[in-house]
């Protein structure tokens, strides 16, 4: 399943095979979160932007169309028209952040729809199989994200029921494969660390899910209020203790120097919403910062986007025209902030395979972590 070819430092480079193909880590995976990525990409588009992975949402896809009716047409892939790998999240997050009420039991999570308000209940079991009806070659296991700040005792309680969600998920998910009509029954169960910001809880946490031998781990519960350092500090305290011979995740991030520094510290995959929402506000991602296309100094200007970038928007418009579409409302304006900021993320990480295959990934690091997080 996953297979480490080289190192530098902590940093790894890597692949990972699934049913739908093998993917070069470290890898972005680009997020679709209802099938589709938002801004009017197909499907059909991904691969000439250099996507490896498209990432759905369990919650959303079971509210909306609904995972059964997507089950009757042959699983998301043939659904949506990608034969790509697909990773579909929980479901966790989006219960724990959209629903404005809800009750956690042990047997999982009472809630209200954020489409129409109708009562909900999933747990590990009905996440797992909404998956597998799905058919996404990663599936992620149901946990709770945990707000930060968050009291120590209420994490602690948490991180253990998350424990025992995890292996319910890894019972039912084994369930489901083995039916003779499963959609993808080489579906793999990712788990999920949580913890907070406190650094006992997710060491103790990594080490207990390690024991269960899953095909790859996450680190959850980030980027949703810490500080970048934080973040990186608890990357490092749990790093020492995940699986060298699985993949590791870190969810939800983020910018792309978050990324470079992810890959620092051993993290293989990423996905984050910002490239694709940042890209319908006009905030181009470059090489050499964050260019905002609203700004009136592009008004005239006639160069490309980015001068170092080949994707189809800096290969045949300028400047000025991708501002002007912006301040005229087009659509077409925000289709090409998408199509740019996802085609300069997969290059990012082309690069730094690049980097990491030659040997010079920390010199890359040093000269490019600062350059893409300002602003030009």
């Amino acid at each position: 399943m996953f297979n480490v070819i080289k190192t530098e430092g902590h940093a790894r480079r890597g692949e990972f095979s699934c049913p739908h193909g093998t993917v070069q880590t470290p890898v972005f995976m680009n997020v679709g979160t209802q099938g589709v990525i938002k801004g009017g990409i197909a499907a059909t588009e991904l691969k000439e932007l250099g996507c490896q992975i498209e990432l759905s949402n369990t919650y959303h896809l079971h509210v909306r169309p609904g995972d059964e009716m997507i089950r009757r047409r042959g699983g998301l892939h043939r659904f949506m028209n990608w034969d790509g790998p697909i990773l579909t999240d929980s479901g966790g997050f989006q219960i724990f952040s959209l629903a404005q009420l809800r009750k956690i039991k042990e047997e999982g999570v009472s809630f209200n729809s954020h489409v129409d308000g109708r009562k909900i209940f999933m747990g590990p079991e009905e996440s797992m199989r909404i998956q597998s009806n799905l058919g996404s070659d990663i599936a992620m296991a149901f946990d709770e994200c945990v707000k930060i700040p968050s009291p120590y005792e209420y994490v602690d309680k948490s991180c253990d029921r998350t424990l025992r969600w995890l292996i319910r998920c890894k019972a039912e998910l084994d369930r489901v494969n083995s039916l003779p009509d499963a959609v993808n029954p080489g579906q793999v169960l990712f788990g999920i660390n949580q913890g907070a910001t406190f650094a006992d809880l997710r060491v103790r946490h990594m080490k207990q899910i390690a024991e269960l031998n899953l095909e790859g781990y996450a680190i959850g519960g980030l980027a949703v209020g810490e500080t970048h350092q934080e973040m990186y500090d608890t990357i490092e305290i749990i790093e020492e203790h995940m699986p060298k011979d699985k993949p590791r995740y870190l969810m939800g991030v983020g910018t792309p120097a978050n990324i470079i520094e992810g890959v620092y510290r051993g993290v293989d995959f990423f996905d984050c919403v910002m490239p694709a929402r940042d890209g319908r506000h006009g905030h181009f991602f470059t090489w050499d910062g964050v260019l905002n296309i609203n700004n009136s100094r592009y008004a005239e200007d006639d160069g490309p986007i980015d001068p170092n970038c080949d994707c189809p928007v800096c290969r045949n418009y300028s400047r000025a025209y991708v501002r002007h579409l912006f301040k005229a409302g087009e659509i077409l304006g925000l289709r090409f902030g998408v199509i740019h900021n996802l085609y300069f993320y997969n290059k990012l990480m082309e690069r730094i395979r690049f980097e990491l295959d030659k040997g010079t990934f920390s010199e890359f690091r040093e000269h490019f972590t600062e350059k893409l997080g300002g602003r030009i």
